[in-house]
C-alpha cells in the first residue's frame, strides 16, 4: 500500500500562530480561559469562546485562518510551483465563513457561497488538482485528511494540502447555549464536573504526499506517516452518540487495520474528548473495548482542554498534535485534573510532566453530530 507522508504542517488557534507556538503551549499545559465573544448580537447566557489571532483580509474569517495555516504548511514542506499542478486541496469546516452569512439581509450585497474555504486556499497556493470542502460537523477535518490519503493512493493527486478551519459562529454558539451544552468555566474533558464544551477558533493544515513523490522532489522533512483512517456513522440521534459505542469502536479498529497496526503498538491517543457528559463516557468505554486492559496505562492527550472544541478543525488540529508527538517522541502533559477525573472515564491522562512515547503509532479521534465518526492512525519514522 502507498505510504503517505506528512511533509509539512501549519496551525493557528487560541494558543497562537504556528506549529512551534502550538508545541510550546502544549508543553506548558496552561491555556488561557475562554473569553466572551465581542459580538453585540450574541444574546445568550454563555457567549464563551477561545479566539484565534486571524490576519486581516477580504476573505471570511475561517478562510483567513485556513490561509495562515496553509501557507505555513506549504513553506514547511518546501512546495514549489512545479509541485502544484497535481496538488489538490481538501478542507473540513462546520460553519465556513459564518461572519459573511450571519449578517443583516441587504439586497445590495451579493449572495455568497457558504463553503469557500477550500477554494480560497487552492487559489492562494496555485493548486491545480481541485478543491473540495468537507462539512460533516466536528469530524470534517478528520474526514478531509482521510479523503486526502485516498486521493494520493488512487493516483488522483501527487500532493494534497488538507486540514480544517473554523471561526466564530453566532448561530452555532447560540445553538449550543440552547442545548445547555456550554460549560460556564472551561472545556474540561473527562472531569467529573464537566458541563459541556467551549468552542474555539482554529485551523490546521498538513501537506500529504506519497513517499515516492516526496523522495523524487527531495522533501526536506517527514513528520510522520498518515497510515490509516476509519469512518463510520451510527445514525443514532441528531446530536447524541449511540450509547453502545459500536460504530465508534468500528472507526478505531478500521483505522488500525488499514494502518496494519496492532492495538498494542499505539503509544498515545488524542481523543475527541469534548467535555460533554455522554460523549466522554462513551468514548472512554469504546477505548476500553479496543485497547482492553492497556487503557489504564495508555496515555491520552486531551487537546481540547487547551484550545476548546474547534469543530470542523478539531480532527486536523488533533492530527498536527499527533504528528508533533511522533516527531519529538514525547507527549506533553495534560491540563491538570488532579483528583477530579470522572470515575466513569477511567482513561490515563498524564499530568505531571512530558511522557516519553512508547509505541510507533498515535491515534486521533473526531466524532460529530449525526453519528459521523472518524479515527486516524499516524505512524512515526523508523529512523
Amino acid at each position: 500500500m502507498t505510504q503517505v507522508l506528512i511533509t509539512g504542517a501549519g496551525a493557528v488557534s487560541g494558543l497562537g500562530v504556528g506549529v512551534e507556538a502550538m508545541w510550546r503551549a502544549l508543553c506548558a499545559a496552561s491555556g488561557s480561559p475562554p473569553r466572551r465573544a465581542a459580538d453585540p448580537g450574541a444574546r445568550m447566557p454563555l457567549p464563551l469562546i477561545h479566539l484565534a489571532p486571524a490576519e486581516e483580509g477580504p476573505e471570511g474569517r475561517a478562510s483567513r485562518l485556513a490561509l495562515m495555516a496553509a501557507r505555513e504548511a506549504a513553506a514547511d514542506a518546501g512546495l514549489e510551483d512545479t509541485h502544484r499542478a497535481r496538488c489538490a486541496v481538501v478542507m473540513g469546516t462546520g460553519g465556513g465563513n459564518a461572519d459573511l452569512w450571519e449578517r443583516p439581509l441587504d439586497p445590495g450585497l451579493p449572495d455568497l457561497p457558504v463553503f469557500t474555504v477550500a477554494s480560497v486556499v487552492a487559489a492562494a497556493l496555485g493548486a491545480g488538482g481541485g478543491a473540495t470542502c468537507v462539512s460533516n460537523a466536528c469530524s470534517a477535518g478528520g474526514f478531509g485528511l482521510g479523503m486526502a490519503v485516498d486521493m494520493i493512493r488512487s493516483g488522483e493527486a501527487d500532493v494534497v494540502v488538507a486540514g480544517g478551519a473554523e471561526a466564530y459562529s453566532r448561530v452555532a454558539l447560540g445553538c449550543f447555549n440552547r442545548m445547555r451544552a456550554v460549560d460556564p468555566y472551561a472545556c474540561r474533558p473527562f472531569h467529573r464536573d464537566r458541563a459541556g464544551t467551549i468552542f474555539g477558533e482554529g485551523a490546521a493544515v498538513l501537506v500529504l504526499e506519497s513517499a515516492e513523490h516526496a523522495g523524487r522532489r527531495g522533501a526536506r522533512r517527514h513528520y510522520a506517516t498518515l497510515a490509516g483512517s476509519g469512518w463510520s456513522c451510527d445514525a443514532h440521534h441528531l446530536t447524541a452518540p449511540d450509547p453502545d459505542g459500536v460504530q465508534i469502536r468500528r472507526a478505531m479498529t478500521d483505522a488500525l487495520a488499514e494502518a496494519g497496526a496492532p492495538a498494542d503498538s499505539v503509544g498515545c491517543v488524542v481523543p475527541h474528548g469534548t467535555g460533554t457528559r455522554l460523549n466522554d463516557v462513551v468514548e472512554s468505554e469504546a477505548l476500553g473495548a479496543v485497547f482492553g486492559e492497556r487503557l489504564a496505562r495508555l496515555p491520552l492527550y486531551s487537546l481540547k482542554a487547551l484550545i476548546g472544541h474547534t469543530a470542523g478543525a478539531a480532527g486536523a488540529l488533533g492530527a498536527v498534535a499527533a504528528a508533533l508527538v511522533l516527531d519529538r517522541r514525547t507527549m506533553p502533559p495534560n491540563v491538570p485534573l488532579g483528583a477530579d477525573q470522572d470515575p466513569k472515564c477511567p482513561v490515563h491522562l498524564p499530568q505531571d510532566g512530558p511522557t516519553p512515547l512508547m509505541g510507533r503509532h498515535v491515534m486521533v479521534n473526531a466524532f460529530a453530530f449525526g453519528g459521523n465518526n472518524v479515527s486516524l492512525v499516524l505512524e512515526g519514522r523508523t529512523s
